[in-house]
């Protein structure tokens, strides 16, 4: 079993993800692709002291990518969209940007 350092790889700061932070509370994590949403749940809870209320994950497929004539694909990840519980303060990653 993975620790829950290694489960949450980063969050994921981008407009969708910040804007479904302000209107339904949720994250957004880039997490290890075998993670389960149990351990997704106890990684958030553990480093953020927040509580869970829901989690939906989604393997997103790697994009090809070209460097002149050449041809490759990024590598696949998965994605976690954590939902807060009400009342819990949400942590503000872009703060510190």
């Amino acid at each position: 079993m993975p620790t829950v350092y290694n489960v949450i790889r980063r969050p994921l700061i981008t407009e969708k993800a910040l804007t479904s932070r302000e209107v339904e509370g949720s994250l957004v994590f880039e997490v290890a692709a075998n993670a389960s949403k149990t351990e997704v749940k106890q990684a958030v809870e553990h480093l953020f002291n927040v509580k869970v209320a829901s989690i939906r994950t989604a393997n997103v497929v790697g994009k090809e990518r070209r460097r002149g004539k050449f041809a490759g694909f990024l590598p696949d990840w998965k994605k976690a969209y954590v939902r807060l519980k009400a009342g819990e303060k949400v942590p503000d990653f872009a703060a510190e940007i």
